[in-house]
């Protein structure tokens, strides 16, 4: 079964653009180096909830849309191997992502898929 990682970010408004552009010379990175899928998304209909929510969770402002996204691998340890890869690669290096998104609200993990269907 498929290994996962998956990320919850705050984009300002402003940023979009930018942040597609990044998010797409990380994709082609993540896919160059081994990963099956490489997904980004932008909030669309994604209510403030009253306790939790995607945007709760990232401290989105008014001014920020919530971005989800996912890296599909083909098990835990080619993830591993990828991550590895990619976190060296001199394409990834600079600080543009510091410009585009505050890194320290995002939220992200590696998750086991269990059923796939």
């Amino acid at each position: 079964m498929p290994y996962i990682d998956g990320f919850v970010v705050a984009v300002p408004k402003a940023n979009i653009e930018a942040y597609k552009k990044l998010a797409n010379l990380a994709g082609s990175i993540w896919k160059e180096h081994g990963a099956l899928q490489y997904v980004e998304c932008l909030a669309d209909d994604v209510p403030y909830g009253e306790l939790t929510s995607f945007p709760r969770a990232v401290m989105a402002k008014e001014d920020e849309v919530v971005g989800f996204s996912w890296i599909v691998y083909g098990s835990r340890k080619e993830r591993d191997d990828i991550v590895a890869k990619v976190m060296s690669d001199p394409r990834l290096q600079g600080d543009e992502w510091k410009t585009v998104f505050d890194g320290k609200r995002m939220i992200y993990g590696g998750f086991e898929t269990v059923i796939e269907l």
